[in-house]
């Protein structure tokens, strides 16, 4: 359901631009984050940080967007939060000794420290490519064909990139024993 939460606006954002356009969808998204970070509220839960920087961006780029009749403030916005992202990963990592993926599930995995440090670059370099895809597209081809890269484009590539991720760990995932058939006597 959690996820399904996060995806919303983007989804309410796509069904608006198909009908009304990127104007009115700008503004469907701005409204659906909104009601995004309500429910936290609603269900008594504190708001992730990470969620207020999503709305600040959209509610600023967004805003920029509606006000001025440009999309290109939104398009900024998706290379912005890719840009963040890559980043604070490597920034944290490099300068504080935090590995923000390892804090992210290390709890719930144990692998080696080196491997820790790969996922850490290889999640950075991949939000610095979609960030850096996103401004190529956004200036080389048309708002549609955006949009479409916006919604689909890197949610797909997000996703092959996560199962991508967990087959390159496989191999230091604990494995289940497996019940071997007793031996009747």
């Amino acid at each position: 359901m959690h996820a399904f939460l996060e995806y919303l606006p983007l989804i309410v954002f796509f069904i608006v631009w198909k009908i009304a356009g990127i104007y009115w969808a700008t503004g469907a998204l701005i409204i659906a984050s909104a009601i995004h970070l309500l429910s936290f509220v609603i269900r008594k839960q504190p708001i992730p940080k990470r969620q207020w920087v999503f709305f600040g961006l959209i509610a600023i780029f967004g805003g920029l967007t509606i006000f001025f009749q440009n999309d290109q403030f939104l398009k900024w916005k998706v290379t912005i939060i890719n840009g963040l992202f890559a980043s604070v990963l490597i920034i944290s990592d490099t300068f504080f000794g935090k590995n923000l993926i390892k804090q992210l599930m290390g709890e719930s995995l144990a692998l080696p420290e080196k491997i820790w440090k790969k996922l850490n670059l290889s999640w950075a370099i991949f939000f610095a490519l979609c960030a850096i895809l996103n401004l190529y597209i956004a200036y080389n081809y048309s708002q549609e064909f955006w949009v479409n890269f916006k919604v689909f484009g890197l949610m797909g590539m997000t996703f092959v990139f996560a199962i991508s991720t967990i087959f390159a760990i496989y191999k230091y995932l604990p494995q289940e024993e497996s019940e071997s058939p007793k031996d009747p006597k």
